[in-house]
């Protein structure tokens, strides 16, 4: 795969502007350290709910067996231009105690800062997204503030839909199937629907070197979506922060 191939023949990607920014409060980019020690721009991470947590995918630190790929203490937050380190034993992985695999739908995890972020984060959302079971066509926008590898940007934006919800899995959670554009960086960009409520986090896409058009079964993206125990948790890591707060952008 090119850097300028898109997943898709259709590729609607576009650069983030400052009104999306602030229509999509909370973007951000994990950024964690080579072995020679050189930053590297490594997925999309989102402050949510408070001013010191922060939302990624599990991925970002575990493989597929649940092995230890990476230290948090490699990492840090960027937001509004600035770094922010994470509090390394925070981490609150979205598996179970006693699973042996990764997958979609327990592919989340949530970090504290070691200071504020002083910057707009994301509202929890007050509800689960309202979404059935099944085949639909949802328009919505996946946002990237990572961008991806086959894209020229830093950053993207691009309006795809939302093809079929899969009953629920780990955590209660279920996997939401799209047909957004997607590349390396892309972990944890966020999906919103029309009224600009985030629903879901995208967490991989299926045949990634792969340029050919959508298909449910074989060729699409792979979000999850912003309920079950990941819902719960961003509540309770709202409950017990004790860090005076701004207020946040309601969408």
């Amino acid at each position: 795969m090119t850097r300028s191939a898109a997943l898709y023949p259709r590729d609607g990607r576009r650069d983030l502007t400052g009104d999306d920014r602030a229509r999509y409060p909370g973007a951000g980019v994990l950024w964690c350290r080579r072995p020679d020690g050189v930053p590297q721009k490594a997925a999309a991470a989102w402050l949510i709910g408070t001013a010191s947590t922060v939302m990624l995918n599990a991925h970002n630190f575990r493989n597929r067996q649940l092995e230890t790929t990476r230290p948090v203490g490699h990492c840090y937050f960027q937001i509004g231009g600035r770094n922010y380190d994470f509090v390394a034993e925070s981490l609150r992985l979205g598996v179970a105690a006693d699973a042996t695999r990764l997958h979609i739908t327990d592919d989340w995890a949530l970090l504290r800062l070691a200071r504020p972020a002083d910057a707009p984060r994301q509202p929890v959302p007050g509800a689960a997204p309202d979404l059935s079971t099944g085949d639909l066509a949802l328009p919505v926008t996946l946002v990237a503030p990572g961008g991806h590898q086959n894209y020229r940007g830093d950053s993207s934006l691009e309006a795809c839909t939302l093809r079929r919800i899969d009953p629920p899995t780990e955590g209660g959670i279920r996997r939401a199937r799209h047909d957004c554009n997607d590349g390396y960086g892309g972990s944890g960009s966020g999906v919103f629907d029309e009224s600009g409520r985030l629903v879901a986090m995208q967490s991989a896409s299926l045949s990634m070197n792969s340029r050919h058009a959508f298909d449910i079964e074989f060729h699409y993206g792979s979000a999850l979506l912003i309920e079950g125990e990941l819902l719960d948790a961003l509540r309770q890591a709202q409950r017990e922060d004790t860090t005076p707060q701004a207020p946040s952008q309601a969408p």
